[in-house]
């Protein structure tokens, strides 16, 4: 059974579009290069050949995979969401109790993660200790070398 996620309209998009390019593109031309790998001759010692179909294995479990994150995926209405705590699609900005630091994260689902652009996973350590804190709270967050304390500074929807 697959996990279910929630994404938003443009975070659906972008999987549904990877999964059509993997089908409609790549898949085609997976096929296309075992087809002329074949055709060079004894497949016994044809390291084309077996790059070929590695390649196509590959390609075929990136897809399985794709079209299980899709049967549980769920389009998320941000209207319908509380406001008042960090939850999925939140962005939360938060100070670090130890050193002051400020930092500003978006909660997404694991696909959509991007540490670069501040969107972290729910399934994170970070994400988990957030999740449903207000304004004001605590986070304590479970790192390798010990409990690191979050204030929850500012939450909001962009």
């Amino acid at each position: 059974m697959s996990k279910v996620s929630y994404y938003t309209a443009e975070g659906l998009k972008k999987l549904r579009d990877e999964l059509n390019n993997l089908k409609d593109i790549e898949r085609p031309k997976a096929s296309q290069a075992i087809a002329e790998a074949r055709d060079k001759g004894d497949l016994s010692e044809n390291a084309e050949y077996d790059a070929a179909k590695e390649a196509q294995g590959l390609l075929e479990m990136r897809i399985s995979k794709l079209e299980e994150t899709l049967s549980g995926a769920r389009l998320i209405d941000e209207s319908q969401l509380d406001t008042s705590k960090a939850l999925i699609h939140s962005t939360v900005k938060i100070k670090n109790q130890i050193n002051g630091a400020h930092m500003t994260y978006k909660l997404v689902a694991q696909s959509e993660a991007d540490i670069k652009t501040g969107k972290i996973s729910v399934d994170s350590p970070i994400g988990k200790g957030l999740l449903g804190k207000s304004v004001g709270e605590v986070a304590e967050i479970q790192v390798p070398n010990g409990i690191m304390k979050f204030d929850v500074v500012e939450i909001s929807r962009e």
